[in-house]
């Protein structure tokens, strides 16, 4: 396929590289100066659309979304797909939808999960929303860069996959780190309380895959000083969109709502920012009751 990339960050890049390593005629835009093997640089996003079969975004944002989209929609061809793998709220990506039905454009919204290093190895897992042939047109895509690709409803949906399972571990990691630092001050050993929890019911993927406690269940970000293999700014960009959406469909999420807050105290008043989400440990460790 000739397929157009635009945002070719740490996630996009890659993305970007592994479409071209399997062959396919890949040309990049991105605001900064970035080098990806394989890839034809354009000189703008409408450049890097014109003439191609798939169009595919990475963005920060979903305002950045809906102006490049407003950008590039009038260069690519009726019939050719807009791939959006940004996480987005979902009213923008039903917005940026509406404009490519009217244009003839078919869309798919496919935020990812697995970071930058499901993003290198092409293992990361889309949460796709759009018509069904939207979908058969980008498939063949996802099977390079990812693993796994779930078509999970019409637009939005996608982003509404993705926002619902990253409360979830948002929550769920703030009630692992909780209950580690309340294992610490009742003098339980975190080894025994990892070998209880992670076969009993309190068994999480916080838990039993990504544990917050050193040296306690598998290699995770709590064994590098807690380098972000998912940041705390990301998680907090993804409850900020939970809460969002929470309002836009009026829905009562209040420990969504709490755990947004908890990680809005960490990242922009303590020392959260740069950090993997899994550093609220420490930060509970270090915390009394008041």
């Amino acid at each position: 396929m000739k397929i157009g990339f635009i945002g070719l960050g740490n996630m996009g890049g890659p993305m970007a590289a592994n479409l071209a390593k399997a062959g396919h005629d890949v040309t990049g835009f991105d605001m900064a100066d970035v080098t990806i093997p394989g890839v034809s640089m354009a000189t703008s996003g409408a450049e890097a659309a014109s003439g191609q079969d798939v169009v595919i975004t990475m963005l920060p944002n979903g305002a950045i979304l809906r102006s490049v989209a407003t950008h590039v929609l009038p260069a690519i061809a009726k019939g050719a797909a807009l791939v959006d793998c940004s996480t987005v709220d979902v009213d923008s990506a039903r917005a940026v939808a509406e404009d490519a039905a009217a244009k003839g454009v078919l869309f798919v919204d496919a935020p990812v999960s697995g970071g930058v290093g499901g993003a290198e190895a092409g293992t990361l897992t889309f949460m796709a929303g759009g018509t069904d042939e939207s979908f058969a047109k980008a498939a063949p895509l996802f099977e390079i860069m990812g693993q796994k690709a779930v078509h999970c409803g019409d637009a939005g949906a996608g982003q509404a996959a993705k926002i619902c399972n990253n409360m979830i571990l948002g929550i769920t990691m703030i009630g692992t780190c909780e209950a580690f630092a309340l294992a610490d001050k009742l003098g339980l050993d975190r080894q025994k309380m990892f070998d209880v929890v992670s076969t009993s019911s309190g068994y999480s993927w916080t838990m039993n895959a990504y544990c917050p406690a050193p040296g306690v269940g598998p290699a995770s970000p709590a064994d590098n000083g807690y380098k972000p293999g998912f940041a705390a700014e990301l998680m907090l960009k993804d409850l900020r969109l939970s809460q969002q959406a929470a309002e836009s469909a009026d829905a009562d999420t209040p420990l969504g709502q709490a755990a947004m807050a908890l990680y809005e105290q960490f990242v922009e008043s303590e020392d959260g920012l740069g950090m993997d989400f899994s550093a609220m440990l420490p930060r509970f460790e270090k915390r009394g009751r008041g």
